[in-house]
């Protein structure tokens, strides 16, 4: 690969995360470099009880903590945890929008897998059970994709540009990406972006149990997720969100706002093979990490460790392991795949995992691979496992890959800030 010239990047100043480890970004990294999973069984009296063995519950937002009392009832789960952990990143970097940036200068773009699945099943239900009458005129603000976005716009009034992605399991990584081509485009001097999913619905359980997509048959639900090994049989279904808080070096210099890392540059391609499964090859993947490569002006050797997407699906992690050896060779960055604690948060986890992968470069410390036991001789890759391990990063990706042949690498290196975390 011919090294190209570096572009200006985008510099993190604020991260907001709702997830299963739970809600503060440095406790939920020192968690997962600590070895500790956030699975657990499903407790009686949620909606997922008796429908999964095994999955990543994020903690409860009141919607009064976030909304005012007139408008929390009729709001998603999906929304409320968008509008926490925005409000989190926003209060991270320091930022009322409207004094530190114009509010037309700023935008929000948030993506999902389902929007709001939790909505739409208590509505259809109603339907069922007392026909056109039942139904809430608040269905449709609650249940669109696009809510998350709107919603934190509305609360922070950011009045620039807004979007919601909607691109499965990418859609997270995807809207990262969308907030570095905006800051590079001078389209926004601050972004407002990340991912939100709250699909632990009896609904959408009993289609991936159908199409034998989760893991099954683990007495300890903390070991189900196993990422890369070679007894794992599925993914572990989890919720979630993270938002983080973009803008170029000058702009947060010129407020004195101190940087975790650079997102320095992304990939999206696409598979055009098979609506659920990847190519066997991994070449869609593979792409999407050159293009992110080229993006950032990096060559493979530069990369010090990759968050790899690696559900702990059978075909889904050979398909990225061959991804990965396509592309670096033998360079051979490290590679841990963080779903081994949190699981699979869907339209989330691209966001989450860029917050950890930021926080790796930052700290110089990755986080293992949770239940890595014995990796699967067709993922051979230098697995971070058993133990965090130390290093000096130039540069990490961190991958997404999604239902539909949706690909989406992020590449991050150290904030160039005065400031920095």
């Amino acid at each position: 690969m011919t090294r190209t010239a570096r572009r200006p990047g985008a510099v993190i100043t604020g991260m907001g995360l709702v997830t299963p480890l739970g809600r503060k970004p440095v406790e939920v990294f020192e968690a997962l470099t600590a070895g500790r999973s956030g699975i657990t069984a499903v407790p009686e009296g949620h909606v997922a009880h008796g429908w999964l063995p095994a999955a990543g519950i994020a903690p409860h937002i009141d919607g009064r903590e976030v909304l005012p009392p007139t408008e929390a009832r009729c709001v998603d789960r999906f929304a409320l945890l968008a509008l926490a952990a925005a409000d989190d990143a926003i209060a991270d970097a320091g930022l009322v929008i409207g004094r530190d940036v114009d509010a037309r200068r700023t935008a929000v773009v948030l993506g999902t897998g389902g929007g709001g699945l939790e909505t739409y099943e208590q509505q259809a239900q109603r339907r069922t059970e007392r026909g056109r009458p039942g139904v809430s005129p608040y269905l449709l603000p609650g249940m669109l994709s696009n809510m998350a976005a709107a919603r934190v716009a509305i609360k922070h009034g950011i009045r620039g540009y807004s979007s919601a992605i909607v691109t499965a399991c990418a859609a997270g990584a995807q809207s990262v990406a969308e907030g570095l081509r905006l800051i590079r485009a001078g389209d926004a001097d601050v972004v407002v972006c990340g991912g939100t999913d709250a699909s632990l619905h009896p609904t959408i359980i009993a289609a991936f149990t159908n199409a034998r997509a989760l893991a099954q048959g683990w007495q300890d639900p903390a070991q189900a997720s196993r990422p890369f090994d070679l007894g794992r049989n599925g993914f572990v279904l989890g919720e979630g969100s993270a938002v983080l808080v973009l803008e170029s070096a000058e702009h947060a210099d010129a407020r004195g706002a101190a940087g975790y890392a650079e997102l320095i540059g992304w990939g999206s391609t696409t598979d055009a093979h098979h609506p659920t499964t990847p190519r066997p090859d991994g070449e869609g993947a593979a792409d999407a990490m050159r293009t992110a490569l080229a993006s950032a002006g990096l060559e493979p050797a530069d990369i010090g460790y990759v968050n790899a997407h690696g559900t702990g699906t059978r075909l889904g992690d050979i398909a990225e392991s061959a991804a990965l050896n396509a592309v670096f060779g033998e360079h051979r960055p490290a590679v841990s795949s963080t779903k081994g604690a949190t699981g699979h948060l869907l339209g989330a986890a691209g966001a989450v995992e860029a917050v950890i992968t930021a926080l790796a470069v930052a700290r110089g410390l990755l986080p293992p691979t949770l239940n890595l036991a014995e990796p699967d001789p067709a993922c051979a890759l230098d697995h971070v496992r058993g133990a965090a391990r130390p290093v000096e990063l130039r540069a990490a990706l961190s991958n997404a890959f999604a239902f539909g042949g949706h690909n989406t690498s992020l590449a991050f290196g150290p904030a160039p800030t005065r400031a920095v975390r």
